[in-house]
């Protein structure tokens, strides 16, 4: 059994270009679909936010339209709502990352609003990378990358072929025009080697440790890409 840390975004909401507060939180599919796969397989997940809040999730990822009808919906907002894992998670600044096997960071907006500029998650993403140990990131989750940072003051993800969330998704989602800033820009500008697959269609990236998904579609795949390197 291995131990997995997921790290989810505290933000109940992301601020707009124009200071609108947009609700959002974590997306339910992309912590569900890998933590079903993970726990099914005997391995321990922990949740870590930042100072410990309840991580809060999307509304939008529990509609029916998301989640295709509402029976489905209504019973992952359920299980989400009980699971001892979302009600207790630990404080991220208090995670020692030898305890754990693999870390992962599902999306939403959220983590546009906090982990993008969370120090402890910066650190911790740092050590992941440079530990060898499996470093798994979906959709909008990269935005945590944009906290890590070198000595130097480089980015450690610099050169690394990754994915997230794409500017064409952003767009027909119908937030481009909205965001302070788009991911795909930030992953380019730190340096990273950004891949882009078709809109809303599964496509994980592999480099190295750093195992990477670009939308909730790609949340499978990327969970047994992990799944197969803590075989």
């Amino acid at each position: 059994m291995s131990k997995i840390l997921f790290v989810l975004t505290g933000a109940a909401y992301w601020t707009l270009a124009d200071g609108t507060e947009h609700p959002t939180g974590f997306w339910a599919e992309e912590f569900a679909t890998p933590f079903h796969a993970f726990t099914a397989a005997g391995h321990e997940v922990t949740v870590a936010t930042p100072g410990g809040v309840r991580p809060p999730v999307d509304g939008a990822s529990l509609s029916a339209g998301a989640l295709g009808g509402q029976a489905a919906a209504d019973a992952l907002a359920a299980e989400l709502a009980e699971l001892p894992a979302l009600r207790h998670p630990v404080k991220l600044s208090e995670v020692e990352l030898a305890d754990y096997d693999a870390v992962f960071y599902p999306g939403g907006h959220g983590p546009m609003e906090d982990l993008a500029v969370d120090a402890d998650s910066g650190r911790l993403l740092t050590a992941a990378l440079a530990s060898g140990k499996p470093l798994a990131v979906v959709c909008h989750g990269p935005a945590a990358l944009l906290a890590a940072e070198l000595p130097d003051g480089g980015s450690p993800f610099a050169g690394y072929r990754l994915t997230g969330f794409s500017n064409a998704e952003e767009r027909a989602a119908g937030l481009a025009d909205r965001a302070k800033w788009l991911l795909q820009d930030r992953l380019v500008a730190l340096g990273a080697d950004y891949r882009e697959g078709e809109p809303w269609a599964p496509f994980v990236v592999t480099d190295r440790n750093l195992v990477t998904g670009q939308n909730p579609a790609s949340s499978g795949p990327l969970a047994e890409e992990v799944l197969s390197r803590l075989a």
